[in-house]
């Protein structure tokens, strides 16, 4: 008993984390993340000020380290007189909420017609690959704005479009991992023993699909937050008052010369989510691809 317990192999989770500790940049990634959901979850009780409220006594301030800044505002305020530090902590939450929901409405479409195309083969999954080729030889960004246009400007319609951008991304990923768990013993022994299509797809294959998906998702993450980001900008996303990171930055651009701090916080809070999350990305690369995983 006692050898069969200490040859007993580690719990995947336990394995997967010994790997991903290694890798150092990744776990510096998930702590920067981790802070940023914390600050974003707290915001309500760590920002000093409402993000909306308004101080016309404190127009344009700079932060508390330059001449003319305050404690009282330590990142400065706007050109409306908002605390740039309370508005950045609330934007999180919009940013990485927004980054979450259309990773969600891209990965469930995705894995649908994916698997749609990897099971039902011939017309079926000609026409859905070739649809999704068209998608994809558009820019990204430039299809995003022609689906708010026609939708019109607003959060949710640039969710819904930047969603629409990255689908294709996960069908095309989800097929080809599932043709080629479809050759394998074990989906013909399901087959044979008499399991449903919807089984085969969501119970059997699926689960062996997984992996890539993750990684993908997490990248995609970090590029969905930039293009909602980049749709704010462009004043396509959310709208003022709205403290999204993108829209923040939209609001600022004017006062680039004269006031750097509006501009550049708002822009180093993206900066730096975004990098946490690509990071973060490479280690789970490292940790679900049997091929790097270290001897």
């Amino acid at each position: 008993m006692a050898a069969e317990i200490a040859t007993r192999p580690p719990h995947p989770f336990i394995e997967g984390w010994h790997y991903f500790r290694q890798n150092k940049g990744a776990l510096a990634g998930l702590i920067v993340f981790l802070a940023f959901v914390v600050i974003a979850a707290l915001s309500p009780w760590l920002a000093p000020y409402s993000p909306d409220a308004q101080d016309r006594a404190a127009v344009l301030v700079p932060p508390f380290w330059q001449e003319g800044g305050s404690t009282a505002h330590l990142l400065g305020t706007d050109a409306v007189g908002r605390d740039l530090l309370s508005r950045i902590m609330y934007g999180g939450r919009w940013s990485l909420f927004i980054g979450l929901i259309v990773i969600v409405i891209s990965m469930s479409g995705g894995i649908l017609l994916g698997l749609s195309a990897a099971f039902a083969r011939g017309f079926v999954d000609t026409l859905i690959m070739r649809v999704l080729d068209v998608l994809l030889a558009i820019p990204s960004l430039l299809l995003a704005l022609v689906v708010v246009a026609i939708l019109g400007p607003g959060l949710f319609n640039a969710m819904f479009a930047v969603a629409l951008v990255y689908m294709p991304h996960y069908a095309r990923l989800t097929r080809g991992s599932a043709m080629s768990e479809l050759q394998k013993d074990y989906v013909t022994a399901s087959r044979v023993a008499g399991a449903s299509v919807w089984r085969l797809m969501f119970r059997t294959v699926l689960p062996n699909c997984a992996p890539p998906l993750i990684v993908q998702a997490t990248l995609g993450f970090s590029t969905a937050v930039l293009d909602m980001a980049a749709l704010g900008f462009l004043g396509m996303g959310a709208q003022p008052p709205t403290p999204e990171w993108g829209t923040m930055l939209a609001d600022a651009r004017e006062f680039i010369l004269r006031a750097w701090w509006v501009v550049t916080f708002p822009g180093l809070a993206i900066l730096i989510s975004v990098l946490a999350v690509n990071l973060m990305g490479d280690g789970l690369r490292d940790v679900l691809d049997p091929k790097l995983k270290r001897s």
